[in-house]
């Protein structure tokens, strides 16, 4: 199959030793690459109940087909473990240069496994890898270790045209089960502890170089097709206000209507939205949009702060979800101050969701009496020390910073914790938009937004937001879809240009394969059954499909609520949608 380098590198970190191993064809095909891949090979590789943190764990970096191609949208890679957050299937994904750069060292996959002896970085080239003792960058935070990783490690053969890293930060290497890997400063696989699998394997960071392309079927059909989707798409109302806002917008649209998550989940929306905004942000402060490569949209903010204690700072960011996390669940009013922790978590290697969401429920606990912690609603420097606390392992930070299923366990917590299997959902209010309540309960890694972006459907008035009957099939059709974006690996900004029919007819340029909707789908959903028995595999099961009981339970002041009648209703027509029984057991068990 064209599209596809056709082979993987098997790294021991134990013996410092790799293998580079072809793809099966049949396994090209089947499971096209990415997402697909990935979970074919972790399925395969990892032993089943493997302690998230041990040697034993396999994570799994993975480009796309579109990788390295003039495919817009494609530079973008993903991580795949189990995740230490959660005990579950985990999956991040990152965009920038660095894509192209891992995807030129010519594999599909790179797959890491037992632990280097010292702290380590891996350089990884089209022979395979070397091993770099790097015991000095030892608690150095993102930025800086990036910056050493390429300065020292990084190829300087002319052929070499790409070239980038990805490290982890102090989080990371202290395996908090939610530090990130981050690349290109700002670019993080965010969710689900994936930098601290890495750390848990002495890995500080990894270098990728090299000059390999990908075969196209038809190169001249594919640049063709690259040229047309830039000329029909490039200026069209929602790119331009992608390119003129970025994620900021969300805060105004949401507050609007009642979905944004505020005051540690107990309201729709706050009164100093009109502050947090994106508007606002870029009348006060010097804002400019940044894309990644293969991106004519330029979804991200370069910022820089231009008043108050904070001014100077430079960051890329806050995006939408950091916004909603610290400014609403933690109700901070001031978006200099949202950027401010926003850089403090990137320095230090953390998934800002999480930790916000974290601040959050101690904010919460601490204003009911229920948490001996100096740290109110709105203390923007109460969250840093908390943030700083659970980077550092003391005091109550240390017990926060284990995950929020383990530290609201430990601290009596658990009727205000707000997750699914162990990860907290992004800025989507599940009571107002009951699509996306579906969408957290049957998220594989956890209550996730992206899986689905069920959002989106809802509120651009596809389906009633509070519609139950009817709703899972259009869920599941819009998780086919995205999940074959992450088979490609395709940024999901690009979900309303890249429809079932142009998405495979691209597919079928690159690859070879036939541009056959019913196909691809029949591929997905074998990802997503194999995902599904690799949960059930690692313990997890229809009980862990579920909303918090804070959320079926409480309404919202709006009134707006979301029932556990309707969330069952909602799993078990999504289970047939799937073609589950109705303990969400897929067909073919031996997968």
């Amino acid at each position: 199959m064209n599209g596809t380098h056709g082979r993987i590198l098997v790294v021991d970190l134990n013996a410092k030793r790799f293998l580079i191993e072809p793809i099966p064809e049949d396994v090209q095909q089947d499971w096209l690459g990415g997402k697909g891949l990935a979970s074919r090979l972790l399925y395969d590789m990892n032993p089943p109940g493997v302690d998230p943190l041990s040697p034993e764990n396999r994570i799994i970096f993975a480009c796309g087909p579109f990788a390295g191609t003039p495919m817009w949208g494609g530079s973008r890679y993903g991580v795949f473990t189990k995740s230490p957050l959660t005990g579950a299937y985990a999956e991040s994904y990152s965009g920038g240069k660095t894509p192209e750069a891992l995807d030129a060292a010519g594999f599909d996959a790179v797959v890491l496994w037992g632990r280097a002896p010292k702290t380590t970085v891996l350089a990884v080239h089209p022979q395979g890898c070397s091993f770099h003792e790097a015991v000095d960058l030892q608690g150095m935070e993102t930025l800086e270790t990036e910056e050493a990783v390429l300065e020292r490690f990084a190829f300087r053969r002319e052929e070499f045209s790409r070239s980038g890293a990805v490290v982890i930060g102090p989080a990371g290497e202290a395996m908090l089960p939610f530090a990130v890997i981050a690349n290109d400063r700002r670019h993080c696989a965010g969710r689900t502890g994936v930098g601290a699998v890495l750390g848990s394997k002495n890995v500080k960071g990894m270098v990728f170089a090299g000059d390999r392309k990908r075969p196209l079927h038809d190169a001249a059909a594919v640049r063709a097709f690259a040229k047309n989707f830039m000329r029909e798409h490039s200026n069209s109302p929602g790119v331009k206000a992608y390119r003129a806002r970025g994620t900021t917008q969300m805060v105004a649209l949401m507050n609007t209507v009642g979905a944004f998550p505020a005051r540690y989940w107990s309201q729709g929306t706050c009164d100093h939205w009109e502050a947090i905004s994106g508007d606002r942000y870029h009348e006060e402060h010097d804002v400019r949009p940044s894309a990644c490569l293969k991106c004519f949209m330029a979804c991200g903010r370069k910022a820089t702060i231009r008043s108050g204690r904070h001014r100077g700072l430079s960051i890329e960011g806050p995006e939408y979800e950091t916004i909603y996390a610290f400014g609403g669940l933690c109700m901070i009013r001031d978006m200099a101050e949202i950027a401010w922790l926003n850089d403090l978590c990137d320095r230090l290697g953390l998934d800002t969701i999480t930790a916000g969401n974290l601040c959050g429920l101690a904010m919460e606990a601490a204003s009911r009496g229920r948490l001996d912690l100096d740290i109110t609603y709105g203390d923007a420097d109460g969250a840093a020390s908390l943030i700083r606390d659970m980077a550092a392992g003391r005091g109550v930070g240390r017990i926060f910073a284990r995950g929020i299923t383990a530290a609201a366990r430990e601290l009596d917590l658990d009727d205000l914790a707000v997750h699914v299997k162990g990860l907290e959902p992004a800025g989507y209010e599940p009571r107002v938009l009951k699509g996306m309540g579906l969408s957290y309960a049957v998220s594989p890694r956890g209550a996730c937004h992206l899986r689905t972006t069920f959002y989106k459907a809802e509120l651009a008035g596809m389906i009633d937001p509070d519609t139950v009957h009817g709703k899972a099939a259009m869920v599941v059709d819009f998780e086919d879809r995205l999940v074959l974006f992450d088979c490609l690996v395709l940024c999901r900004f690009f979900r309303d240009m890249y429809q079932w029919e142009p998405l495979c007819e691209a597919i079928s340029l690159v690859t070879g394969l036939p541009a056959d909707v019913d196909a691809m789908r029949d591929r997905v959903r074998r990802v997503c059954d194999l995902v599904r028995r690799f949960n059930l595999r690692e313990g997890l099961n229809a009980g862990h499909d579920k909303l918090p009981r804070r959320l079926t339970s409480e309404a919202l002041p709006s009134g707006h609520r979301l029932d556990e009648d309707e969330m069952q209703t909602l799993l078990l027509e999504y289970y047939s949608a799937r073609g589950w029984d109705a303990d969400g057991v897929p067909p073919d068990q031996n997968g």
